[in-house]
């Protein structure tokens, strides 16, 4: 064995080593891995799960953007480059993978991350917008205690007609029912049923304090995308 040579088969960089010199590689049916190679570490891939109820908004070629806990406050770009169509079971909550294809010029992201991974499914410009607060919003005295969804495309079975609350010309909270759009999860598209500068109601101050915002804070309905 002094004289073989034990060549790796590609070019690239060791990412992990599963034998110490000296140790004895047992004989078997399949060969030991002895070393993981990556071959180019500037060109990597996420692999994300995307929930069943999601996935059908997703198309190759969509942009994408991811965040690791190495690196807080910076966002890395992405593409998705394939939508895997094998079912991943985990106590019986389906997602599917989807491959998002990253460049990694600067050797920043290593093989393992976890990423928080957010693929643009569609885009509006133009409308206006309420944040996903005005839609939880409900006056103690109201009989309606409907909880509010999270936002759409991140609640199954969402209804695209939503009480909102606005202030009215005495100042108090006066139900008004809009027509919903998309939304990203902190922020939704409002179709129909608000003007530009209404006040929406995102929640209350008490006396000793604002237990939702402060006074004077309530969100105004109307900013563009």
């Amino acid at each position: 064995m002094e004289h073989t040579r034990i060549l790796a088969p590609v070019d690239g960089t060791v990412v992990s080593r599963n034998m110490d010199v000296g140790q004895t590689v047992a004989a078997s049916f399949s060969a030991p891995t002895i070393f993981l190679i990556a071959q180019d570490l500037t060109k990597m891939q996420v692999d994300t799960n995307v929930d069943e109820s999601d996935v059908g908004r997703v198309r190759l070629g969509q942009q994408a953007n991811f965040s690791v806990d190495a690196y807080p406050g910076v966002v890395f770009p992405g593409v998705v480059t394939q939508i895997r169509q094998a079912a991943i079971n985990v106590q019986n909550v389906i997602t599917y993978d989807v491959v998002v294809q990253v460049s990694n010029p600067d050797l920043k992201l290593f093989p393992g991350m976890t990423a928080n991974v957010r693929i643009l499914t569609d885009r509006l410009s133009g409308v206006l917008k309420i944040p996903n607060a005005a839609l939880r919003f409900r006056p103690a005295d109201a009989m309606q205690t409907q909880r509010g969804p999270r936002g759409p495309g991140q609640s199954k079975g969402m209804p695209q007609v939503q009480t909102v609350y606005v202030l009215d010309d005495h100042g108090q909270p006066a139900p008004a029912r809009v027509k919903l759009g998309i939304g990203d999860g902190n922020f939704v598209a409002v179709v129909s049923g608000l003007t530009e500068g209404q006040q929406v109601v995102v929640g209350t101050a008490s006396k000793s304090g604002p237990s939702g915002t402060a006074p004077g804070q309530n969100f105004k309905g109307g900013p563009r995308f």
